[in-house]
């Protein structure tokens, strides 16, 4: 058992509910208190005097100077498994080119599966493993992350096995999606439901069984797969007993509809999402994760996070992190602009980048500080919560822990 503390604000989370609005006013936040762990988990946090007094065989483990304590953030949408960087389409995109002008000319996502399946495996882990550090170094523990710059049995699996061997050499907690289904590769002689179909046949049984990933995610967009054949395709990945999540609506409206009614965990973007379809989002248990690493990279406007909260949605909000429309990989920079842009409080903000996030990766028991949850959280050299938003990712971390263990 181990005490940790004094922590001149410690903001639990407690008590907030999963969906809808939030006020900050709701912020259980303990004054002078302190974290007690046992056995990898949160067993109770209060005031630290009266913790020590309670706990007296605890072991002490002593703050330094002001710190505030929050848990520890949750990146629930990543693609940082990959070969090569995009920076060309960056500079060409803001010079006027349009996406299909950048792919004719070699940039785009088919870029990047080129420089994924011409890179070793040894290459994958080592810049998999540094933007995971990268990650972890922003208070991030808990890291989805998709393939889908393979496009075929060989480097899907690669992909994948490179981040079931990172999660060896890493303490943060990494979630596998299979995203196969990312657009059919230029080198597939076949139209797009038959790609669809040699993702169900050929890749995802290796997939389950060399037990690679427990999700699958699909991009249902015009330049991508359509509507109806992402549906048929979404329920029978559902019927090998595959999870599922969507990249839904980035740039036109009507997939997260679908995600809804196959009983995806999440949609991911909704830059496009209507009025109609907020609603039916709200109505659901799938989760409407916004990605505004995305709508920076792009010059796009923001997913309407307000709309989505104030109508009832569970918000989630990831980094989406990718070579290609989400470099940044800042994710409180990113949740901080979304903030300001969308009008969202603070408790908006950290329950969405935690136990929201959480909820849309199938992972319970994490992204609060209280009895049972995992003791994963991070510290910041300030003596008030709020700037850590404030400063909008130039605050950095002082301390990240896994399991009650500083790393």
């Amino acid at each position: 058992m181990k005490l940790i503390g004094p922590f001149k604000q410690i903001v639990t989370l407690s008590n907030l509910s999963l969906r809808g609005k939030l006020s900050d006013e709701q912020l259980e936040i303990i004054t002078d208190g302190g974290i007690l762990i046992n056995d990898g988990k949160v067993q109770k946090t209060g005031d630290f005097e009266a913790l020590k007094i309670e706990y007296q065989d605890a072991e002490i483990e002593s703050t330094e100077g002001e710190q505030i304590a929050l848990p520890a953030f949750v990146d629930s949408h990543t693609h940082i498994c990959f070969g090569g960087n995009r920076a060309n389409d960056f500079a060409m995109r803001n010079a006027g080119k349009t996406y299909l002008e950048i792919a004719e000319s070699g940039g785009g996502i088919w870029s990047s599966v080129q420089h994924t399946r011409n890179a070793s495996e040894e290459e994958l882990l080592k810049t998999l493993l540094e933007r995971i550090d990268f990650l972890i170094a922003l208070g991030i523990t808990t890291i989805e992350i998709k393939s889908g710059y393979g496009l075929d049995v060989e480097n899907e699996l690669k992909m994948l096995k490179m981040i079931k061997k990172a999660q060896e050499k890493t303490e943060a907690t990494l979630v596998p999606t299979c995203l196969s289904a990312h657009l059919k590769p230029r080198d597939f002689e076949g139209n797009n439901q038959e790609y669809l179909n040699y993702i169900i046949t050929k890749i995802l049984p290796k997939v389950k069984e060399e037990n690679l990933a427990k999700r699958v995610d699909i991009f249902i967009e015009k330049s991508a797969f359509q509507p109806e054949e992402s549906k048929d395709f979404l329920l029978k990945t559902k019927e090998l007993g595959f999870e599922i999540t969507v990249h839904a609506d980035q740039f036109t409206p009507g997939s997260s509809r679908i995600a809804v009614e196959v009983g995806a965990r999440s949609a991911d973007h909704l830059e496009a999402t209507v009025e109609e379809d907020i609603k039916f989002l709200a109505q659901s248990d799938t989760v409407a994760t916004a990605l505004p690493g995305a709508s920076l990279g792009l010059g796009e406007k923001f997913t309407p996070a307000r709309k989505l909260l104030d109508a009832g949605a569970i918000l989630a909000i990831a980094s989406d992190w990718n070579p290609g429309s989400a470099p940044m990989g800042n994710l409180i920079t990113q949740a901080s602009i979304l903030a300001a842009y969308e009008k969202l409080t603070t408790a908006e903000v950290l329950a969405g980048i935690t136990f929201r996030s959480a909820f849309a990766l199938g992972l319970e028991g994490r992204g609060r500080l209280e009895n049972g949850w995992k003791a994963d959280f991070v510290t910041f050299k300030t003596n008030n919560f709020q700037n850590v938003l404030y400063h909008q990712g130039s605050l950095k971390t002082e301390n990240v822990y896994i399991n009650g263990d500083r790393i």
